[in-house]
Parts: C-alpha cells; sequence; structure tokens
C-alpha cells in the first residue's frame, strides 16, 4: 500500500506565524494567555498547555502581569482594547490576510458602504471581521441566503479566508440582484486555502482511500474533507491516528493524505507511520 501525501497540507503561514508568536512569549518568560484556542487543533493546544499556554474565554479573564495573545482568527476592535486596558502585554497573533478582509470592511463602512462577508457567521474570523463594520456588514453563508438582504448601497463582498471559491463566487453573483449600484468582489479566501484544497482535489481522484486531519471545528479541515468526497467516496477527516479503522484501508493500493491549516507536522508524521503499519499488516 503506497501512502501519497498532497502537495499542499499543514501549518499555513498565519497559523504558523501565531505559533512562533507564542513560543517566542514564552521564551521571554511571560504568562501566555490565549483569547480563545490559538488555532483549531485540539492536539496542539495541548502541547502547547504543556509548555505553560492557558486559554480564557473573556478579556475580563485576563490579568495584570499576564501576556494576552489575539488568536490567528483576529477579534473585534472593541474586545482588542478591552485586552490592552487589562494586560500587561497583548500578542496580535491575528493572520495577516485575516487582517487585509477587517480592513477591507472598515474602510467600506467609513464610505457608508455596505459589506457582504460571505462566511458562517458564528466562526470568530466572521464575528471579528463584523466587528469592524458592525452597522454596515452583513454575513451570510452562501447565495441562497441573498434574498433576505436589503437593498445594498454600492456594495462590497468579501470572504471569510477558508471557503470554498465556488460559494464565494456564486454568493458574489447572486448579490448584484440587490443593488442598482456596482458590486465590488474581493476575493479574500487565503491562498493557501485555494492551494491545499487544489492539491486535495488532484491527489483524491488518484487514490482509493482519503484521510484529512484536522479538527472536526476547522473551517478549512472540513471543506477539505468536502473537496476530497467529490473524487474519492472514502474520504474520512480525522484528528489523531487513534481514529483510522483498519477495515477501511482493506484491499486499498494508494492511500492519500492532506492536513488542515492548523495541523502540526508532528501530528500528520504520526498518522502516516500508523497507515503504513495497517498497510504491511494487510
Amino acid at each position: 500500500m503506497k501512502v501519497l501525501l498532497a502537495d499542499e497540507y499543514g501549518f499555513c503561514f498565519g497559523v504558523e506565524r501565531a505559533v512562533e508568536m507564542v513560543e517566542d512569549a514564552l521564551a521571554e518568560g511571560d504568562t501566555v494567555r490565549t483569547l480563545g484556542p490559538l488555532i483549531h487543533n485540539d492536539q496542539e493546544m495541548e502541547r502547547l498547555g504543556r509548555s505553560g499556554v492557558s486559554t480564557i474565554n473573556a478579556p475580563v479573564q485576563i490579568q495584570r502581569g499576564q501576556t494576552a495573545v489575539i488568536r490567528a482568527h483576529g477579534v473585534t476592535p472593541e474586545v482588542q482594547r478591552e485586552l490592552e486596558e487589562k494586560a500587561s502585554k497583548v500578542v496580535d497573533a491575528t493572520c495577516p490576510f485575516v487582517t487585509r478582509v477587517q480592513k477591507l470592511a472598515a474602510r467600506a463602512a467609513e464610505q457608508d458602504r455596505h459589506v457582504i462577508v460571505v462566511g458562517n457567521p458564528d466562526h470568530p474570523e466572521m464575528i471579528g471581521v463584523k466587528g469592524y463594520a458592525p452597522d454596515h456588514a452583513f454575513v451570510i453563508s452562501d447565495e441562497t441566503e441573498v434574498a433576505k438582504l436589503p437593498r445594498l448601497r454600492q456594495p462590497l463582498v468579501v470572504s471569510q479566508t477558508t471557503i470554498k471559491a465556488k460559494t464565494f463566487f456564486d454568493t458574489a453573483e447572486a448579490v448584484k440582484s440587490k443593488t442598482d449600484d456596482e458590486v465590488q468582489i474581493v476575493n479574500t479566501i487565503c491562498s493557501a486555502t485555494r492551494d491545499r484544497q487544489e492539491a486535495a482535489r488532484a491527489l483524491a481522484g488518484e487514490v482509493d482511500v482519503f484521510y484529512i486531519i484536522g479538527g472536526r471545528h476547522s473551517s478549512n479541515s472540513r471543506k477539505l474533507l468536502m473537496v476530497c468526497e467529490e473524487q474519492c467516496p472514502k474520504s474520512f477527516l480525522i484528528e489523531t491516528e487513534e481514529e483510522i479503522d483498519a477495515a477501511d484501508l482493506a484491499g486499498a493500493e494508494t492511500v492519500g493524505v492532506t492536513a488542515g491549516a492548523s495541523t502540526p507536522d508532528w501530528l500528520i508524521k504520526k498518522v502516516i507511520a500508523h497507515i503504513e503499519e495497517i498497510g504491511k499488516k494487510q
């Protein structure tokens, strides 16, 4: 049995940057508290926890003498101000791709334009972005929700950084029915997200079984699963090697592997080693 790894997988730039910023703070002796999980990977968060990193759920929980970390998904301006008032130091680990969406939304709001953000309204990234244009932004999941929008003023359409490209463009096209003005469409899907999806799609058509390693609450990992299922029906989203059912690999000659943007290399290696071990026994 051959195990084939997708050309693009694992930590994206934003996640790697966030983890490095936390590790730098630890190296300086800081007491590090992240507002919400730094990244969407429980196993990596457990590793950081063993190094002294803990998670808080609200700014009120931070104390003087502690370092507050804004995770890769970003926060609203109000939350950032609260952290700056309470913590001794704030480390802003917001992914630069997310920061770009925040700035675009804020600029459009200043111009009294409507902002349509295509993404999951409950995702922390979307909550943060809406905070930059609270009275002007609408967060919708896909084109089916366009009908409930009001008439729009010079709308800007942007996206959550981890959604599928087709969902974004279909929704952006549908938004045109809600305005007489020109619609500005800015594709803010992270390049790493696009690259991972394209690499996964290319590999999925060549394998018998496909494993996507990532958190079940990770948006980009779930999107990778959807992409792989289009080409390989036996595609599975797993968090660790322990979730692999050897029966699913019976008779498989080739197995594909990819990983979400918050999945560390050490975990990917463990999964691949486990698959190879199962293959030796078959």
